[in-house]
Order: structure tokens, then C-alpha cells, then sequence
């Protein structure tokens, strides 16, 4: 990284009104604002109902939840594991799944997740001989793990499987949507849809425990109304970051009054879980909007931004997946960068909300984290790809890793493999 780039990289967030105006501005259009997660249109209230709902919306035996924690938490209280079980689970995570499971006394034994996000099936096999009594899998941002090999040693060590689909709804293996191979799924619904809440708990094995009956409640009318003002904020930027700026800065000013005046409301997309809210139901807001969502057209937009910043990225900056793959719905476009914080205070000068993810793993088993694992924790950051985010939008965000160097450099790449990536031996230990 040169001088210049550092500077940028390390620049206040007050210095760089002029340099943004000045590189903003791409084939005769100004992008002022790329929000990093789906917003909510005013559209999207008026749309009929759609003709076709997809897996798992359209699941057989559901069950909806305020966030997918809570889910978590409640199957795994029913599944009611004994004193010498466990969940094998891999290390590398958010830690929400892993604090709900924790919360039910289920005990956790980890297994390791190489860095092309794929899991090692020897040391799955030999861990499943080892007292486990389920398997639980997460498929990364919309990559699925290796599913049939799972699901053949599930069968054969007699294994719940359960699948975390939190960051891969819509998206497919072969003809099989992520989610049914298993026993049980769960999937956030508000990481990939504008919606204000929502988790959904699927049961495909209907000879396993059942969840529920459940009396759930509703969240405040606060909490509901605050997350919508920030989805629909999201959309009013994406079109007038000033003006839209502008209400961000009065509802949080709003918010700290409220704050202040010890009035709560319940967080979505936060860290941590709260035994205290597994019994929040879904809103009826995201009841509404999910029947109303084009589907096949949120899919169809991932999968466009996906590969148009694959092309503008690939050999010059360090995308962490390849290709796509039929039937893959991409969560964000993750990439490498040197050090994740503060690549993503860079870009958020510049508008670019950037997300870091999983930064930290099971604070209470510190040895849990590989190498490999560890290196994704610090160097992966996602860029937004989301069915909100235009073509002239991608071309800025890729533009802009590209000026502020934001890759391993030469000589420090890791070497690209088909569906993502593997570093050069010790390459993490370099940073």
C-alpha cells in the first residue's frame, strides 16, 4: 500500500467532503450513498401478492420468531440434549447461534472451517463417533457447504442436522433449495429481504421433536415503527443522500431523547442474545411484505451485481469466492483486505456502507479459533450487492477498493480456487 492509499485509508471522517465530491461523480452520475444492507420502498406495500413463494416461506411445518437466535434457542431446548451430548458446530460463526445454543445447556464441540469456507469432512467423521448427537451447519453467505457428503454422515452416524441458512435464503445446490437437506433450518429473513424483522424455524423430519405450541408476543410498536423508519431512510438515501441524510440525523437525534428518557426497543442485526426476548413474535409488517416480494427478481439482481463486481474485481483486488454457481443467492461480495476496520472506515467516508461481520468467535472457548478461521475473522469485508444496489453504484464501490489498494498486494495475494480461495502457507501470520 502506498502513501496515498494510507492516507486515505486513515483520513478523519471530516476530511474527505471534497475528495468524495471529486470522485463521486461516475459517467455523469453522482453516488453520494450505497447502503449495506436491503431498503424498503414504498412500492413494496403496493405490490400484489405474489404468485410464488419459495422454500421456505412456503415450508410445510414453520414457525416464525422475531430474530433466528431465538429459533435457535428454542430447538434446541426441545431437542432436550443430555448431559454427555453434543452439537458439533463450526468455528468459524457469528457467536449469536452459538450464545442461544449455549443458553439451553447444550454442549458444543467445534469443528474447523478451512479458508474456502468448507468444513473437514475427516475431522467431521471422527467427531461424529465422539458422542454428537447433531451437526449443525451454516452455509456462508449463500455458498452452500458440501451437502450430500454431510447429509450421507448424518444418515450414517444417526446425526440431527440442522442447517443455518441465516445468510443464504433463495439460494439453491443442484435442484434442492439450502434448507431441506437437514432435519431442521433456520433462516434471518431481514439479511436478505427489507423486512424489519424476521426469523423462521423450518422441521423437514416431522419425526423429530416438535417446536411449539409457543405463545409468542408482539414487539413494541416502537421498536417496529424505529426499524421501518430505517429501512425506508436506506431507500431515501440511495436516491437524495442530502436529504435523506438529513432525517438520519433527526431520528437519531430522536432516539437518543428517547434513550435518555429510558424508553427500549428490541435491536435486530445486533450482538448477542437475551434470554429474555425468545418469545417475540414476528411482526405483522413482514407477514404483509413476504407475500409481496418478487423473488425471482431479488435473485436475479444479487446474482447481476454479484458478477458485475466479480469483473471489475477479479485480478486486481481479492475477491474471496469465485464464480457463481447456478442457484447461488449471494449475500454480499466478500472480499480480502488487510485489515477489515479500517477498510470499511475508508469506504463508509465515501458512502459505502461495508459490512464487517464476524469479527469475534466464542468469547468463553478462545481456543476454538484455527488459523484459518482467525484469518477470515480479520480480513474478510463485504460489500453490498443487495437487489437495492444499481450498476453505477458497483462500478463506484469497485473503483474506490481499487484507489484506496484495498488487497494483499503483490507477492501477498491469496491464490484464487474455484468456489474461493486458499493463502499461501503461513500468509495470515504476515499481517
Amino acid at each position: 500500500m502506498n502513501s496515498v492509499q494510507s492516507k486515505a485509508i486513515s483520513a478523519p471522517l471530516d476530511s474527505s467532503s471534497r475528495e468524495r465530491r471529486e470522485i463521486a461523480r461516475l459517467n455523469g452520475r453522482l453516488v453520494h450513498y450505497v447502503p449495506g444492507w436491503p431498503v424498503l420502498s414504498p412500492v413494496d406495500f403496493l405490490r400484489a401478492k405474489s404468485k410464488h413463494v419459495p422454500f421456505p416461506l412456503n415450508a410445510a411445518n414453520q414457525q416464525y420468531f422475531y430474530v433466528a437466535r431465538n429459533a435457535i434457542y428454542h430447538l434446541f431446548r426441545a431437542l432436550n440434549f443430555k448431559a454427555d451430548d453434543c452439537v458439533l458446530v463450526p468455528n468459524y460463526h457469528h457467536g449469536n447461534e452459538v450464545a442461544a445454543i449455549r443458553s439451553t445447556g447444550t454442549r458444543i464441540v467445534y469443528y474447523s472451517i478451512d479458508r474456502n469456507l468448507q468444513p473437514d469432512l475427516d475431522q467431521l467423521s471422527l467427531l461424529a463417533r465422539g458422542g454428537a448427537r447433531a451437526l449443525y451447519v451454516i452455509h456462508f453467505v449463500g455458498w452452500p457447504q458440501p451437502m450430500s457428503q454431510i447429509a450421507e454422515l448424518c444418515r450414517t452416524r444417526g446425526l440431527i442436522l440442522v442447517e443455518d441458512c441465516a445468510l443464504s435464503l433463495l439460494s439453491r445446490t443442484g435442484d434442492q433449495a439450502l434448507g431441506s437437506f437437514g432435519d431442521y433450518s433456520v433462516y434471518c429473513l431481514y439479511k436478505t429481504l427489507p423486512v424489519p424483522n424476521g426469523g423462521l424455524l423450518v422441521q423437514n423430519n416431522p419425526n423429530l421433536p416438535r417446536i411449539g405450541p409457543l405463545q409468542l408476543h408482539r414487539c413494541s410498536r416502537l421498536s417496529l415503527i424505529a426499524r421501518c423508519a430505517d429501512l425506508m431512510l436506506g431507500w431515501i438515501r440511495n436516491h437524495s443522500d442530502r436529504f435523506g441524510g438529513l432525517l438520519a440525523n433527526l431520528k437519531q437525534r430522536f432516539g437518543r431523547r428517547l434513550h435518555d428518557a429510558g424508553v427500549t426497543r428490541v435491536p435486530v442485526g445486533d450482538i448477542g442474545f437475551n434470554p429474555a426476548l425468545v418469545y417475540l413474535s414476528m411482526s405483522q409488517v413482514c407477514s404483509f411484505l413476504l407475500k409481496r416480494f418478487d423473488y425471482g427478481s431479488i435473485l436475479r439482481m444479487r446474482r447481476s451485481n454479484y458478477r458485475h463486481m466479480y469483473e471489475r474485481l477479479v485480478g486486481k483486488a481479492d475477491p474471496l469466492c469465485g464464480g457463481l454457481d447456478d442457484g447461488i443467492c449471494p449475500l454480499f461480495f466478500p472480499i480480502l483486505v488487510p485489515d477489515k476496520h479500517a477498510a470499511a472506515n475508508a469506504l463508509s467516508r465515501l458512502g459505502i456502507e461495508a459490512t464487517e461481520l464476524w469479527n469475534y468467535g466464542d468469547p468463553l472457548v478462545p481456543g476454538e479459533i484455527s488459523e484459518d478461521a482467525e484469518f477470515l475473522r480479520r480480513h474478510v469485508l463485504e460489500l453490498p450487492i443487495h437487489q437495492g444496489v444499481s450498476d453505477v453504484q458497483i462500478d463506484y464501490m469497485a473503483e474506490q477498493v481499487l484507489r484506496l489498494g484495498l488487497h494483499f498486494g503483490p507477492g501477498r495475494r491469496p491464490v484464487q480456487e474455484r468456489g474461493g480461495f486458499m493463502g499461501p502457507p503461513g500468509v495470515s501470520e504476515s499481517w
